[in-house]
């Protein structure tokens, strides 16, 4: 709805007369002739722009997310869910774009009114009488070279003359970015398209070695800056086995929409429509709305495993005030109970213990723990197979068979779906999503 109203003031932009700055008639930078059709045009703009990052963004939705192994222990009804949750904040944040870029483009248009380099072809002006449209100046010391107003024009059709005065900023340049880089970043984003990166702890000298090991505390959880359910604090990564590239041909992916863009950008020079600068500027503007739109609706890149934010607290949908931390009411305050979000199917009630994202994330701090004891493993096993697969531990099975056991680290690994329980640190860590325990 937010996003119509904008729209719609933009809308009313467009419609409105813009300002005619002043110009000279001996200007080269406007005396290119008028191309009667560009190349793209305002229909093939918005198929580009808006149409196909709009079905790239559904067909990405439905078949990829949430991945092969994602939610596989989950009722279809869950996974279901969970894509309509992507596929909404992936449009959301598309509609936000787009019609900030058309805000703002078409409002300053009205508002700088500077001539299009074909103006002179467009205006006809009338060049017998040009003293007589004088603005300011020595008119009679420099013959010719003093600015005329746009009364001058003998066009008669106004909706092209106006145009004339449209140059600043490139509308295709910033709608073309706005929409095709928006494109970029969520494919970047579904399908980990990114430069290699460290993980975020201190340095520390010996581990600039190819082989050696980063030196990672190991002092008590309570007493780390760090929550105690990072993985950070318990493992020793060699620095160059904490990332590595993409495969070269994913760049494929964000490189189409960016190559797209340019070339809508260029054509709006060629066809003598826009000034070089217009169109780099509208260029950053769609896209710095672009970015803008994404990191509204979606984690990062790098640390955000391809999700979308989750969404508002029902009581602070429409709203909130100072010193409540936001519009997710946290685990020790929830105001909605038993309500779960479209996100959790309605299921997951202590939703707010839960963070999402890849391996090198944690919680915001469980309010309740999952095991009252680290000799209760076994509870521990019933609890975690519960709540994220709706099944009992087989009553003939014991700890061993659900667990590996490491004993020189006093580690302990569940065999279910890629879950993970480590008693030394007292965490429970499933698919990059972990919840503290008391252990």
């Amino acid at each position: 709805m937010t996003c119509r109203a904008i729209a719609a003031i933009g809308a009313g932009f467009w419609k409105v007369t813009p300002n005619h700055r002043p110009f000279t008639l001996v200007d080269p930078s406007i005396s290119f002739p008028y191309v009667e059709h560009g190349k793209i045009s305002t229909a093939v703009l918005a198929v580009v722009s808006l149409i196909f990052p709009a079905i790239m963004i559904f067909l990405v939705t439905m078949i990829f997310v949430p991945g092969p192994s994602g939610l596989s222990w989950a009722p279809f009804g869950q996974t279901l869910r969970r894509k309509l949750w992507e596929w909404n904040t992936g449009w959301l944040g598309l509609g936000l774009t787009l019609a900030l870029s058309f805000f703002f483009t078409q409002g300053m248009k009205n508002l700088f009114g500077k001539p299009r380099p074909d103006l002179l072809s467009r205006c006809d002006p009338d060049y017998e009488h040009q003293a007589d449209y004088a603005l300011g100046g020595y008119p009679l010391a420099l013959n010719g070279l003093y600015l005329v107003s746009s009364t001058i024009c003998r066009q008669t059709d106004k909706g092209k003359l106006n145009d004339g005065f449209s140059s600043f900023p490139s509308g295709h340049a910033s709608y073309s970015w706005a929409g095709l880089f928006y494109l970029a970043l969520y494919l970047a984003s579904k399908f980990s398209v990114t430069v290699p990166y460290l993980l975020p702890f201190s340095y520390n000298g010996s581990s600039s070695s190819a082989f050696a090991m980063s030196k990672i505390s190991r002092q008590d959880p309570s007493s780390q800056t760090l929550p105690p359910s990072s993985s950070l604090q318990h493992h020793q990564t060699p620095l160059r086995s904490q990332s590595a590239a993409p495969p070269t041909y994913l760049l494929l992916l964000p490189l189409i929409p960016i190559c797209l863009a340019l070339y809508v950008s260029s054509t709006r020079y060629s066809d003598f429509r826009h000034h070089g600068f217009d169109i780099l500027f509208g260029s950053f503007m769609g896209i710095f709305l672009a970015y803008f739109g994404f990191r509204m609706y979606h984690l990062p890149i790098r640390r955000g495993g391809g999700w979308s934010w989750g969404p508002r607290s029902e009581s602070r949908a429409f709203g909130t005030f100072v010193g409540t931390g936001g519009f997710r009411a946290d685990g020790s305050k929830r105001d909605d109970g038993h309500q779960g979000d479209l996100e959790w199917g309605g299921k997951r009630t202590n939703r707010e213990e839960i963070s999402q994202g890849t391996s090198g994330e944690y919680a915001n701090g469980a309010a309740e723990p999952m095991s009252s004891s680290s000799q209760d493993l076994d509870g521990c096993v019933d609890e975690f197979l519960r709540t994220w697969t709706g099944k009992e531990q087989d009553s003939n099975s014991n700890t061993e068979d659900i667990f590996n056991v490491d004993e020189t680290t006093n580690s302990v690994d569940i065999i279910v779906e890629l879950g993970k329980v480590n008693r030394k640190v007292g965490e429970v860590k499933w698919k990059g999503i972990k919840m503290g325990y008391v252990g």
